[in-house]
């Protein structure tokens, strides 16, 4: 087994669920701990950046001379749950896939890394490289934000799954809640009472309107943006009037879109029902907001991946934006230009997970080159 799936064989083997997401999930320590062995033993510097006890950052360089510039290569090491799978965590192989939970999101692409960030030492350059493992990614990214307070690099490749196409755009996303406010009361006595779910129901109405109207977004890679209603609670027995409900919302938003539009949109909506009805009383909430994501085309970090991809691969990889979020976005607004690339496979967060065996050599083999040509 060569060097890089030998990483990824080791990675899918050790459990590192995410505890935020699985109550009682293993977290990120012993994955750190592998990785961080195995780098300094090949003489890398490392360091382990405890994000919170017992979750830490795997910081790891590779010197240059000086003068150079600085390149990051990203992968995060936690993983989402492994409830219906049978044995997640013993590595299998079977032709060219390696199957076992992470294996595809995203622990393929940090063994690339890992494996480049090795060969690195053996190259003459100027600049470092960074390799940053870091925890959290599928929750709250409570890694990458510790790594950034402290960190900082010239352009960084985020090496999450794009089947060795080159990322340059995704999604951004804002959770809200929105608490509509009635007034309590006993169900035989409607003149006292305002139904917090029926007045619920108008504010859904319009939502679904904007929906519509917002998925005629035109990014060329993307589409549009949109909005769902996750989640809604309310009332608290049948014979009364409810004097709450709340609507949980998700809003998908397109680099074209900002948080801050997304929220005039939702405060539009309320301040128009309000007008309409006096007894309509909401209240609207931002849970979580991550930004959008683009890079250029035509921009120098995106030109020299896709050409030493071209160069191992022997295609020239498409530019393609992804729908889901990724920590892209985090250096992007750190001002560090980042680009998506990394092995492919298939079963992200499902049952039945792998990684691509020649993609991830592949990933490892221009990621190496990319070193070369960025930190000369």
């Amino acid at each position: 087994m060569d060097t890089p799936i030998q990483f990824l064989h080791d990675l899918v083997a050790i459990d590192s669920v995410n505890p935020d997401l699985v109550p009682g999930g293993a977290g990120e320590a012993a994955v750190a701990h592998y990785i961080a062995e195995t780098l300094s033993r090949a003489g890398l510097d490392v360091r382990l950046q405890e994000v919170v006890p017992g979750r830490p950052n795997v910081i790891a360089r590779a010197r240059g001379t000086g003068g150079g510039s600085t390149l990051i290569l990203n992968g995060h090491t936690d993983t989402v749950t492994v409830a219906g799978m049978t044995d997640p965590h013993t590595p299998r192989i079977e032709g060219n896939r390696l199957y076992g939970r992470g294996s595809y999101d995203m622990k393929a692409g940090v063994a690339a890394c890992m494996d480049a960030a090795i060969r690195a030492m053996q190259i003459p350059r100027r600049g470092d490289v960074l390799f940053t493992a870091v925890v959290d990614e599928e929750y709250a990214s409570i890694g990458t934000e510790a790594l950034l307070r402290e960190y900082r690099g010239d352009a960084v490749i985020v090496t999450e799954p794009s089947h060795l196409n080159v990322g340059i755009a995704h999604k951004g996303f804002a959770w809200y809640a929105v608490d509509v406010h009635g007034v309590a009361a006993h169900g035989s006595q409607p003149t006292l009472g305002v139904d917090a779910i029926v007045k619920a129901g108008r504010f859904l109405t319009h939502i679904e309107a904007l929906d519509l109207h917002i998925r005629q977004g035109s990014h060329p890679l993307l589409g549009g943006g949109s909005i769902h209603a996750s989640l809604i609670t309310g009332g608290q027995e049948l014979s009364s009037y409810p004097a709450h409900c709340r609507i949980w919302l998700e809003r998908r938003i397109i680099p074209q879109e900002s948080h801050a539009l997304c929220t005039t949109q939702l405060q539009h909506i309320i301040a128009e029902l309000q007008q309409a009805d006096a007894t309509f009383k909401a209240t609207l909430h931002t849970d979580l907001a991550r930004a959008p994501f683009e890079i250029s085309a035509d921009a120098p970090l995106v030109q020299l991946v896709r050409a030493w991809a071209q160069h191992h691969t022997g295609r020239l990889p498409e530019l393609t934006g992804s729908f889901g979020w990724m920590e892209s976005a985090l250096f992007d607004q750190a001002g560090i230009p980042a680009v998506i690339f990394g092995p492919g496979g298939d079963g992200a967060h499902a049952i039945e997970e792998w990684a691509d065996i020649a993609q991830t050599r592949q990933c490892a083999d221009t990621l190496t080159s990319v070193i070369g040509a960025f930190c000369a």
